[in-house]
């Protein structure tokens, strides 16, 4: 009953690939949040197994067709300098979601009868309230809007985006019109059957950007989070030995460790880079699980039960500040910047799918692992949060401190596999080439409004020495 509602988020997730493009951000966003006010009243309504199921299958569907679009709109319409800031933000806003269900599942565990779990489940429709609100009078992505052909509504957003008195004719927005367009001019994408993608006969680059995109979705949840997420207070009851109600309390102030440190997140994403915290982020989780397994393994084998106890409480509260600081925030970033510009919403559809299906498996693995293997099962997650180190070494390409058509230009030069010791894969700072591309575009940009200025003036000559 608790996995399957990962099931129906894959399936949501890769039924973006058909609407996310077709629908546009907004559009898809309101009907992923439809989908889960439907499935939350099938929820709330259940007087039965099945019933609870199905009703978690749909809310399903609408939370993986939203995860799929968020990321993408939010980093489409943001700045070089704050998508990575922004996209935390958008993180610590689930986080700040996850908070309030535990601690709302806490309050109510005390209320009578049904009401306990029946107010929780009713409670998601608040916020698609919020979404049929705010998400009508919000702009779709102007990139999906050029790539579309709707080039006078793209010209406006970009403006509105710009800020700070720019208008659709400002030179700033022209430049960025220009970049965005020549790229999707060179890519064509869509002149390609998704077997020639799939296969490695598209654009350079295009299939390894999904794989990377993916595989570092699937990161973010091997690493183990989710063991914790819905099943700490199982774990603090049969494997700590600690009471209900406490256990209770404490994955309640689990959740609220976790947001601080997703929104401190903020300060270093940018600063430092993708590559730098995912990987400290990772082994500060590796550290984490091994002390844990420690821990309980001591606990077992006669140890103080109640000093050993609270040693693992105390690191399961670090591994949530350890991966809200990098392995959160990263992996929902990462595919919505590495993804070719055309097949930006496919990439990042498979990557959440992947998200959600490693996600069912790992609570699928949870509980049958805790009872089989005790304190070896914390183990695995060490070793797996330690080998995403040397992944995101080898493989990964700086995003941050680029535009995505930056990204899109590293991609043409054909890189390495391995980019470890690619300088304008790794470095911080965005590379002088991409900075001189975009302005040269800009002056070709200046070249032609002068040209068409002079065109117009030997056309007003020619009108007045005929009249």
């Amino acid at each position: 009953m608790t996995s399957i509602y990962n099931i129906g988020c894959f399936i949501g997730a890769m039924s973006t690939l058909i609407t996310g493009d077709k629908l546009g951000r907004p559009r898809q966003i309101i009907l992923g949040s439809t989908v889960i006010a439907i499935g939350a009243i099938i929820q709330t309504a259940s007087y039965g197994v099945t019933q609870m199921m199905v009703g978690r299958v749909v809310a399903g569907l609408g939370t993986g067709m939203n995860t799929a679009t968020a990321g993408v709109w939010q980093a489409e319409t943001s700045k070089m300098r704050s998508r990575g800031k922004l996209v935390i933000i958008q993180m610590a806003n689930c986080i700040t979601g996850f908070s309030i269900s535990n601690w709302l599942t806490l309050g109510f565990s005390f209320a009578p009868k049904s009401v306990a779990w029946r107010f929780p489940l009713a409670f998601q429709i608040f916020f698609t309230l919020c979404i049929y609100a705010l998400c009508p009078f919000l702009p779709d992505s102007p990139r999906l809007l050029i790539r579309k052909g709707r080039y006078a509504e793209a010209t406006e957003v970009l403006a509105a985006l710009e800020g700070h008195g720019a208008t659709p004719e400002s030179p700033s927005v022209r430049a960025q019109f220009n970049v965005i367009k020549d790229i999707l001019d060179r890519e064509h994408v869509n002149t390609y059957s998704w077997w020639q993608l799939l296969s490695g006969r598209g654009p350079s680059g295009v299939l390894r950007r999904m794989i990377l995109g993916a595989w570092m979705q699937a990161m973010n949840q091997i690493s183990g989070i989710n063991v914790t997420s819905y099943y700490m207070s199982y774990i603090f009851i049969n494997s700590l030995g600690i009471s209900t109600l406490l256990a209770r309390i404490l994955a309640a102030c689990g959740s609220v460790d976790y947001l601080i440190f997703a929104c401190l997140a903020y300060f270093v994403i940018e600063r430092f880079g993708r590559r730098k915290v995912m990987m400290c982020s990772a082994l500060a989780c590796s550290i984490c699980w091994i002390v844990i397994a420690i821990a309980t393994g001591l606990s077992t084998k006669g140890g103080d039960s109640f000093v050993l106890g609270s040693v693992a409480v105390a690191f399961f509260f670090v591994f949530f500040a350890s991966f809200g600081m990098g392995v959160l925030g990263v992996p929902w970033l990462y595919p919505t910047e590495i993804n070719a510009l055309e097949v930006r919403t496919k990439g990042a559809s498979l990557a959440m799918a992947t998200n959600w299906i490693m996600n069912y498996a790992v609570v699928q693995a949870t509980l049958p692992g805790i009872s089989n293997l005790g304190y070896k099962f914390w183990i695995i997650w060490a070793a797996i949060c330690f080998s995403f180190i040397p992944i995101t070494w080898l493989f990964y390409p700086e995003t941050a401190n680029r535009t995505l058509e930056d990204i899109d230009r590293f991609f043409e030069t054909e890189p390495g596999i391995l980019v470890y010791n690619n300088k304008l894969a790794t470095q911080l700072s965005r590379p002088q080439m991409f900075i001189e591309q975009d302005e040269h575009i800009a002056q070709q940009l200046d070249k032609d409004g002068e040209q068409n200025d002079d065109e117009e003036k030997g056309l007003d000559r020619v009108t007045v020495e005929k009249v």
